[in-house]
């Protein structure tokens, strides 16, 4: 199957893997699955590195995306017609644009968002696939 992390969920498999729910660990640990890290949560965490809201424990930003790649991980861009078409998330639950635009990215694309985020379940009746 096909998986996108949320932000903190990619941090957390980084940084603090026992923080990830069993199943998320199964999930992302299985070989068989493809796990995408998309490059909003990239630039998000970026952002709130600068503006001193993320401690990477010795990381930075730069350095995530061999950690991504070390760890087996994918990289989505952000496509022209996901930033464009993004207006048509009606659901309103997150005012966050990073975390809309990676429910937007994970509805178009038919895969399953891996987050803890509870206010993130609320999008299943967007046609949001996730699991914790």
């Amino acid at each position: 199957m096909i998986y996108l992390l949320d932000t903190h969920v990619f941090l957390w498999a980084i940084i603090d893997p026992e923080r990830l729910s069993e199943k998320a660990g199964t999930v992302i640990e299985d070989d068989e699955n493809i796990i995408f890290v998309s490059a909003i949560s990239l630039w998000e965490i970026s952002l709130k590195y600068a503006l001193g809201k993320f401690n990477l424990i010795g990381l930075e930003p730069s350095d995530l995306i061999g950690q991504a790649k070390g760890l087996g991980f994918d990289l989505m861009p952000l496509s022209p017609e996901s930033a464009t078409n993004n207006y048509k998330l009606n659901a309103d639950w997150h005012k966050d644009p990073f975390d809309r635009m990676l429910i937007w990215q994970a509805i178009q694309q038919d895969i399953t968002l891996i987050s803890k985020d509870e206010d993130i379940n609320k999008y299943k009746s967007a046609g949001l696939k996730v699991i914790w």
